[in-house]
């Protein structure tokens, strides 16, 4: 990847800097996007010391006029790009009743709409070889109750992830997904007690081996990879069989609920970030 430019949404904390970190140890030069200046100015820093190269890039990617511009501005100041990886993200858990329609359509603006326009904006940009990587969730692959939105939002992602693979076919830039199930940062340890006990029933990830499956998707053009891949053959099967999945569903949720209190009886250490991937 040497002198290749990789854009990473969602890159001051959790996976996003995971991604950024080993995208410049392997010699790119990244762009790490975030809304937060000062958490943004910490990544750039440490990718730096370990002698990366990185520029942050603030903004928020609700604001869909300054993500439109974003292709434009990184090619000015690199000279090229050729890697997305579309991480930012948003998650309001519970009931939709207990949340607002603005607050459940900022989830979308986050997790779709914005990878979108991304994906758009950077078509006259992503040089030969390159290539658009989505973090879904294994959310998309079969609903999570309490969050109708972002498991909406995740599936879409994956569905437009493999749709614009068509449209990006002929410049052979790669469209590819990455699906994990919990990963262990803040955007769900911060308030275990929010989160579903049916996400607690599978076993977590950490953000590097999502980041090592980013750069998968990357180096060997895989479409999609899930973690861990017996969830994600699990989340197939519940898809595909929602009356089977409808059966064991308490099992699980049993299983998690077990797990989860396990996690919080150790105080749990990883992960404070809050409710937004990479905020």
């Amino acid at each position: 990847m040497h002198q290749k430019v990789a854009l990473v949404t969602g890159a001051s904390t959790g996976i996003g800097l995971a991604v950024a970190k080993k995208l410049a140890a392997r010699g790119a030069k990244v762009a790490l996007v975030a809304r937060t200046r000062t958490t943004l100015d910490d990544a750039v820093a440490a990718i730096t010391r370990a002698g990366g190269i990185a520029e942050a890039f603030p903004l928020d990617v609700k604001d869909l006029a300054a993500v439109e511009k974003l292709p434009a501005a990184i090619v000015e100041r690199f000279g090229r790009l050729d890697y997305i990886v579309h991480n930012a993200g948003l998650n309001h858990r519970g009931s939709i009743a207990k949340h607002s329609a603005t607050a459940l359509a900022d989830i979308i603006a986050v997790n779709l709409t914005a990878p979108i326009v991304l994906t758009r904006a950077a078509l006259p940009f992503l040089g030969r070889d390159g290539a658009n990587v989505y973090v879904a969730s294994l959310a998309g692959m079969v609903p999570v109750p309490g969050e109708a939105a972002y498991s909406a939002s995740k599936a879409g992602l994956r569905a437009f992830a493999r749709a614009a693979a068509d449209d990006f076919a002929a410049a052979n830039v790669h469209c590819g997904v990455v699906s994990p199930g919990p990963v262990s940062t803040g955007f769900i340890l911060n308030d275990p007690n929010d989160v579903a006990d049916l996400v607690f029933s599978q076993p977590m990830v950490s953000a590097e081996e999502v980041a090592a499956a980013v750069l998968r998707c990357i180096d060997e053009r895989v479409d999609e990879i899930a973690l861990p891949t017996r969830s994600g053959a699990l989340a197939t099967a519940a898809y595909l069989f929602p009356k089977i999945a409808a059966k064991i569903r308490p099992s699980l949720e049993k299983k998690g609920r077990a797990a989860k209190e396990k996690w919080m009886r150790g105080g749990g250490s990883e992960g404070k970030n809050g409710a937004k991937n990479g905020d």
